[in-house]
């Protein structure tokens, strides 16, 4: 009932497969970006897809190629267009996405220098065409694409229509130098607005709309096109190099050159993290062309010299990119929640992944048209877009990640009948001319929200902050509908919900870590079973000691336990036969690991009896004396029966000891109980 975890080989033969698979895509969308400027889908997907490719590799160094494409540069030569030869080879960046990222390339560059204390240059990273430029005795003779990185297209002809590049420069040098064509955001709409009239395909992107009007034959293309260009590095000079980045694009610019004003020079990391947050904030949209991040080059020349290039970047440089809004991930359950008005809503559980800067591990499904539309299956890679919500929506499944097992009709994901999100029989009805599922019994969200207070309540995991305000709150906001949910929180979406602050999102986040570890018999009472309380629950945890081999006992094998009769153990094998059940509690070991509670002692003065604590005792809380009885060799029961022994009856004892007086049971007061434990 309860799945096992891959095995080693299993694993690894996963791993292999995903790197595989990583590879050919990331190809074949570089392929369409770099070669016929297309973009099914965003940079920023392409981007996460290279992310995880690259962290794979990191993990198992094994699964690293040769022709990977972490490992070279991407792009071709277009055979319409004269190729040329680099003389100077063309690198593209890693890239960093997090504070974390930025400072272990700082560490790393502090470990290869002498003195250890690097200085900075910060420049934006546009997004735009690759161009290296070459000049002879100040003359503009070529133009070049990346391509390959050792060689590239010739477009001398397009780029002499930028008015920004100048044909010569102010002195007569030699020179090879690097930049980026754009086209602006404002441009990129006027001219889709003009595309669309005529009936043509629109551009994705001011990237797309930059390379596919320089990378053509006709030169009047690219002149009726708005286009700049920035230039950022020097490759080769006559004169004497500059000694530092700073002094490079100050020298670009006195040659005539444009160059971007807003850098940074000096810098530390931490200048470079407000920098960073500057330009990822409202700056950035002041600027009429396409910003994705920062750039950071070591600013000595020497250092950048001594530390040099792997096969594909610079070691003494990175881009540091901005939160993307469209992120991959991997679908890896789908499961329901349900609202006030008992609509049934589908939420995808993700592989974790930052979305905008915010670290997310669900998104919503809204409906069974929207999974059917899209198409979402269990185990697909997705693109994931969030834009102001707190719980992010799947824009996009790639199918080329689909392996042969997901590939038929019968794995498509369909709505459930029933579930235990619903009160009744759990009977889900879809509501009639809607796309929206239900529960046919009216009351559920009450039902459910009670439920999942109870898992987090004193008598169960005891979760110090999951009130119930505070879960019909994450109910309402879709974050939570069955018990695992609660561990799949992350701060980001914590702080999204109205009261919710750094404090109070970070003391939540720590007591669900608190209580990843319960013992068996509190994760039981936790899960809501029908009969299952306190004491039932600590038999059934002292006996099984696993939940798994409680998963795995007949009805005949609990109702032998002394104390637990046929009723409770056909409850307890129902629950656990049940298939919505078992998934539920699949998942939600993934994140608890219950542990084994001390066997019953089979020793002391009260050996084989069976005990009733009922109302107020001065000298115990009803916990305390509960657990005296069990160490003094007898059980605790919650309700009398004529094989109860004794009845223990505080101030307020009520009807457990009228029943005890009708059955004929011996009722005693709290002296003598303390007599009888031998104190």
């Amino acid at each position: 009932m309860i799945s096992k975890d891959m095995n080693g080989s299993g694993e690894k033969k996963s791993f292999v497969e995903r790197a595989a698979q990583l590879r050919a895509v990331i190809e074949k969308y570089r392929t369409l970006q770099h070669e016929k400027d297309e973009s099914p889908i965003s940079p920023e997907a392409l981007d996460s897809l290279k992310r995880e490719l690259f962290e794979l590799e990191e993990a198992h160094p094994e699964l690293k190629t040769a022709d990977s494409p972490t490992q070279r540069v991407s792009g071709n030569v277009l055979p319409q267009l004269k190729k040329v030869p680099h003389a100077v080879p063309q690198w593209s960046l890693n890239d960093a996405f997090t504070e974390a990222d930025l400072r272990a390339f700082d560490e790393r560059v502090r470990k290869a220098l002498p003195n250890g204390e690097p200085q900075y240059a910060c420049e934006l990273k546009i997004d735009g065409l690759h161009i290296v430029l070459t000049y002879e005795k100040g003359e503009l003779i070529r133009a070049a694409t990346r391509g390959d990185g050792k060689v590239g297209e010739d477009v001398t002809h397009a780029i002499r229509t930028i008015k920004s590049v100048p044909k010569k420069l102010a002195r007569p040098v030699d020179l090879i130098t690097e930049g980026e064509v754009f086209m602006t955001r404002s441009g990129l709409i006027a001219l889709n607005k003009s595309r669309e009239k005529e009936g043509l395909p629109l551009f994705a992107n001011p990237r797309n709309a930059a390379a596919g009007s320089i990378r053509q034959l006709d030169a009047q293309i690219a002149a009726s096109r708005p286009l700049a260009m920035y230039l950022y590095d020097v490759d080769t000079l006559s004169e004497e190099f500059p000694k530092t980045q700073s002094e490079e694009l100050a020298y670009l610019k006195s040659l005539g050159l444009p160059t971007n004003p807003h850098t940074l020079h000096g810098a530390t990391i931490e200048e470079i993290l407000k920098f960073w947050e500057k330009w990822q904030g409202k700056a950035r949209d002041k600027e009429d062309y396409q910003i994705d991040g920062i750039v950071l080059k070591l600013e000595s020349r020497s250092g950048q010299e001594l530390l040099g290039y792997t096969g594909k970047a610079p070691r003494f440089a990175i881009a540091f990119k901005f939160p993307a809004e469209q992120v991959t991930t991997v679908v890896e359950d789908i499961s329901l929640n349900v609202g006030r008005t008992g609509v049934v809503t589908p939420v995808a559980h993700l592989r974790p992944v930052s979305v905008a800067g915010s670290m997310v591990a669900r998104a919503t499904l809204h409906n069974e048209d929207f999974i059917s539309n899209l198409d979402i299956r269990i185990g697909d890679t997705v693109i994931l877009q969030k834009a102001g919500d707190v719980i992010p929506e799947i824009v996009q499944v790639l199918t080329e990640f689909r392996t042969a097992e997901m590939k038929g009709d019968d794995k498509k994901w369909k709505f459930p009948k029933k579930s235990p999100l619903c009160g009744g029989d759990g009977t889900i009805e879809r509501v009639p001319g809607m796309a929206a599922h239900r529960c046919a019994v009216r009351g559920s969200f009450g039902e459910q929200s009670r439920k999942l207070m109870h898992f987090a309540s004193k008598h169960a995991l005891d979760i110090d902050g999951l009130g119930e305000r505070t879960v019909i709150q994450l109910m309402e906001a879709n974050l939570v509908g069955e018990f695992d949910d609660f561990f799949e929180l992350t701060r980001d979406e914590l702080l999204a919900l109205e009261g919710f602050k750094e404090k109070s999102a970070d003391n939540l986040i720590e007591a669900l870590r608190n209580v990843s570890n319960p013992s068996l018999d509190r994760l039981l009472v936790g899960l809501s079973i029908l009969h299952v309380g306190e004491e039932t629950a600590l038999l059934l945890a002292q006996n099984f000691e696993t939940i798994t081999r409680l998963s795995l006992a007949s009805e005949e094998d609990i109702a032998h336990i002394k104390g637990i009769g046929s009723v409770v153990a056909k409850s307890v094998t129902e629950w656990f036969a049940d298939e919505q059940n078992q998934k539920i509690l699949e998942r939600l070991l993934k994140h608890v690991q219950p542990q084994a509670v001390e066997k019953p002692i089979s020793s002391g003065p009260l050996k084989g009896m069976t005990v009733v604590v009922t109302g107020t005792l001065e000298g115990f809380s009803r916990e305390e004396a509960e657990e005296a009885v069990r160490k003094a060799g007898g059980s605790v029961v919650g309700s009398v029966s004529k094989s109860t022994s004794f009845v223990v009856a505080g101030v307020s004892a009520g009807s457990k000891r009228g029943k005890a007086e009708e059955l004929g049971v011996e009722v005693i007061a709290e002296a003598e109980f303390t007599r009888r434990l031998g104190r």
